[in-house]
C-alpha cells in the first residue's frame, strides 16, 4: 500500500493523505462526510476518486464535514452543511468535494475545522471563516452563518479593521490557523518572524489591532 503522510480526524470519520497526494477517508459517512458521492460508511481507507487528478496537500476535520486543499491552492469541501460549514455557497449536505471560492488574487495556505465552522488562512495573509457564527464565532463582529468565506477584517491585512504596520512588508506574519473543537478559540498569525539579525522585531499580541469585543487574545508559546 501507499505511505501515509497526513492524517485528519473527524468526529466519526479520518482523513489521510499519501506520499504521491492521494486522498483517502474512512470511518462513518451519514452526511457524506467521506465524499465518495454516496452515504455509505467505509471501514478501510478509500481513495476519493474525485480528486485523483490533484495532489491534496493539507486536510481537516469538522463534527461532520471535511476540508482538503489541493497543491495548486484550490480548496474543497464536502459533509454536514447545515450552517455553510463547507463553503459552497448552499446549506445541502454534499457527499462529493464542492470547490469552495475565493476572490482570484486571494489563494488559500492553509485551512482548519471547528465543530460547525471553518477558517482558512490566505498567502496574502488574510483570514476568512464561514459556517456556524451564532456564538461570533466567525470573528465577523455579527452572530450569523455564512456559507461562503466572508474575510475577518480585524486579522487581514486587506480588512478595514487592520493597523497596518510600515514594518509588515518587511517582516512576514507566522502562518498558522487552528480551531478548537469546541469552537472556542483560534491560533492566527499574531506574530512577527524575525530574520536573522533583526532585533526589532517582536511580537507584542497588539499588530492585528483586534477589538477586545470581538476576539480574546491569549499568549501561545510555539
Amino acid at each position: 500500500g501507499e505511505k501515509m503522510v497526513l492524517v485528519a480526524c473527524g468526529w466519526r470519520h479520518t482523513i489521510t493523505v499519501s506520499s504521491s497526494g492521494s486522498l483517502y477517508t474512512y470511518g462513518w459517512s451519514k452526511y457524506g462526510q467521506l465524499g465518495h458521492g454516496d452515504f455509505e460508511d467505509h471501514l478501510v481507507p478509500h481513495k476519493v476518486e474525485a480528486l485523483k487528478d490533484s495532489s491534496t496537500s493539507q486536510i481537516s476535520g469538522g463534527w461532520r464535514h471535511t476540508m482538503a486543499l489541493t497543491s495548486d491552492g484550490k480548496l474543497y469541501g464536502w459533509g454536514w452543511n447545515k450552517f455553510g460549514q463547507v463553503g459552497a455557497g448552499d446549506n445541502a449536505d454534499h457527499c462529493s468535494p464542492a470547490q469552495v471560492n475565493f476572490p482570484e488574487e486571494q489563494k488559500v495556505a492553509q485551512v482548519a475545522c471547528g465543530w460547525r465552522h471553518t477558517l482558512a488562512f490566505t498567502e496574502k495573509k488574510n483570514v476568512f471563516a464561514w459556517g456556524r457564527g451564532t456564538s461570533g464565532q466567525l470573528g465577523h463582529g455579527e452572530i450569523v452563518d455564512r456559507n461562503t468565506p466572508v474575510i475577518i477584517d480585524a486579522l487581514s491585512p486587506d480588512g478595514p479593521g487592520s493597523k497596518k504596520l510600515e514594518s509588515s512588508a518587511a517582516i512576514p506574519f507566522a502562518a498558522k490557523i487552528w480551531v478548537s473543537p469546541s469552537e472556542r478559540y483560534a491560533l492566527v498569525p499574531d506574530e512577527k518572524v524575525a530574520k536573522p539579525g533583526d532585533v526589532s522585531a517582536r511580537g507584542n499580541g497588539a499588530d492585528a489591532s483586534v477589538p477586545e469585543n470581538d476576539v480574546k487574545r491569549m499568549r501561545v508559546s510555539s
